[in-house]
């Protein structure tokens, strides 16, 4: 089975600051990946590497058998144009910390948006998809709200939706909990749930061990831009093999 994510030694450096350093790892099909750590191990930097929102600076990562903004001539690799690396984007959908909806568009509208521009998918067809997975993350009675009449919880909701728009085959999450309220927290987690049991395939950098344990089919602790313990996120949580994982989640659990 082809991997849906494939990282072999991948590097990334900003400046003199060496951020990841040589990331290897592979996420399956169907697969919910949890990656945790503290603050400043590489863990947002890889998901971003992920979708060439960030170019790495060694190694290989590959989307569902497909380099991600390189392609292979021979022994070298070319880095794609900005045009082709943007449709390889489409098939990955990124949830961010912050929800960034257009303030001055509905719920729907924002749902609707890259459907319209990027695939040029009639209006009609993109509001009709918008509706139900606005429907589908208990939004159904929001399509017409601003940005502004919505919780924090909603407004990422709201971007998770915008994600599945683009109906990609991977999920990308970064810390999607993180900015909200603790009583907001749930019913996001909630929305993700149902996406894990859909067979969606999702890496999750989060501090919420409780999805990670509940829902997650691997874990991988990073710290200082190296992966340290990986395995079943009970295993991991409950029995780790490290000092630095042991120490990392006397602190967190």
């Amino acid at each position: 089975m082809t991997p849906m994510v494939k990282s072999e030694g991948v590097h990334k450096s900003f400046g003199a600051t060496h951020v990841l350093k040589g990331i290897d790892l592979e996420v399956a099909p169907r697969e919910v990946f949890c990656l945790v750590g503290p603050s400043g191990s590489g863990k947002s930097t890889f998901l971003r590497c992920i979708n060439h929102l960030e170019k790495i600076n060694a190694g290989r990562l590959s989307v569902d058998g497909q380099l991600v903004g390189y392609r292979q001539k021979g022994d070298k690799l070319y880095e794609l144009k900005e045009r082709e690396v943007a449709a390889q984007r489409r098939d990955i959908g990124m949830v961010f910390q912050r929800f960034n909806l257009f303030p001055h568009m509905t719920a729907v509208e924002n749902v609707m948006e890259a459907p319209v521009q990027v695939k040029r998918e009639s209006k009609a067809a993109a509001r009709e998809r918008a509706v139900k997975l606005l429907d589908r993350v208990g939004l159904g009675d929001k399509t017409n709200n601003y940005p502004a009449q919505l919780s924090g919880g909603q407004q990422q909701r709201v971007a998770i939706a915008r994600a599945l728009a683009m109906q990609p085959k991977l999920m990308l999450f970064d810390e999607p909990t993180s900015a909200l309220d603790p009583e907001l927290v749930g019913e996001v987690l909630d929305v993700m749930r149902g996406l894990a049991e859909d067979g969606m395939t999702m890496i999750v950098v989060t501090h919420e061990m409780g999805f990670a344990r509940e829902v997650g089919d691997s874990i991988v602790f990073m710290d200082d831009g190296v992966v340290v313990e990986s395995g079943h996120p009970r295993e991991v949580l409950t029995n780790p093999r490290h000092e630095r994982t042991k120490s990392f989640l006397s602190k967190v659990l």
